[in-house]
């Protein structure tokens, strides 16, 4: 790259940081990229900093050390995930989205680039402080919520599905009971697709009984791998017995009645995690 000014510097170093959430960077990639001393790339990022905290992007965090650097950690300040949580509520409580079976359709909210991304940073604000290395899912309706939230921990995103793909190679399968149908049904992952020993969050669009969620967990045991914590969209208040105890969740639909078509959706409990995080 050819040699900035500092208000080009500041930009290009900013659209980086921005891009590379929870990466290390250190001071000689930005003063080689940049041609410029040290001493100037510190300065650019104290302006950087402030910039990031005054506005609620996240923090900059100075990691000392021969091996350190800096890294951006996204955030959310409460009043932006009020404005966040308050627009999905209102966006769900329509009464066209009630589904057979109590469920709700959020494909046209789970198809919103711009929306996606506001709800992974607001996970990510919560979980900045826990160390996670990939984020699993199940197809087909989580993948967009799951890649928003990947993106912003900076991690990998792992995809469990329902049937055997031979483009993945070598899977693992399980059988997992559905809490919503009581039925037996089989989810897999490619060996490939998490590495052994792995911090997992695991997210889903909508969570009743949370069977799925259950085998999810389960399945991560066959990888030796380890739980981070559990992100839905939507949560079902609407059930007798919860087949997982702690987990994030941004709305939750209190009330639905297919045939009278009344519907209630309230917020759900990420803001308190939000607070204590």
């Amino acid at each position: 790259m050819k040699k900035l000014k500092r208000s080009g510097r500041l930009v290009d170093m900013t659209h980086f940081l921005l891009q590379h959430p929870h990466e290390i960077v250190s001071l000689t990639h930005f003063s080689e990229r940049y041609q410029a001393a040290k001493s100037s790339i510190s300065e650019d990022l104290v302006i950087i900093k402030d910039m990031f905290e005054e506005e609620g992007y996240g923090a900059l965090v100075t990691i000392p050390g021969a091996s350190g650097g800096v890294k951006f950690m996204p955030k959310m300040n409460k009043q932006e995930a009020e404005q966040l949580i308050g627009e999905l509520v209102q966006a769900l409580n329509k009464q066209e989205r009630i589904l057979p079976g109590g469920y709700l359709y959020m494909m046209d909210l789970l198809g919103n680039p711009k929306l996606m991304h506001k709800v992974g940073r607001l996970f990510a604000a919560v979980l900045a402080d826990k160390e996670i290395d990939a984020v699993m899912t199940v197809a087909t309706k989580g993948i967009p919520l799951a890649y928003a939230v990947g993106h912003y921990l900076g991690v990998p995103v792992s995809i469990v599905r329902r049937d055997h793909r031979i483009t993945e190679g070598s899977m693992v399968s399980i059988n997992y009971a559905s809490g919503s149908s009581d039925r037996i049904q089989t989810m897999t992952l490619a060996r490939r697709s998490l590495a052994p020993g792995s911090n997992v969050f695991i997210v889903d669009d909508f969570m009743k009984a949370g069977g799925t969620l259950r085998g999810m967990v389960d399945l991560l045991e066959e990888f030796e791998a380890d739980l981070v914590g559990i992100g839905v969209l939507v949560e079902s208040a609407e059930v007798s017995e919860r087949l997982v105890d702690d987990y994030l969740s941004l709305t939750k639909l209190t009330n639905v009645n297919v045939r009278e078509k009344v519907i209630d959706v309230t917020e759900g409990n990420i803001l308190t995690k939000l607070e204590t995080s």
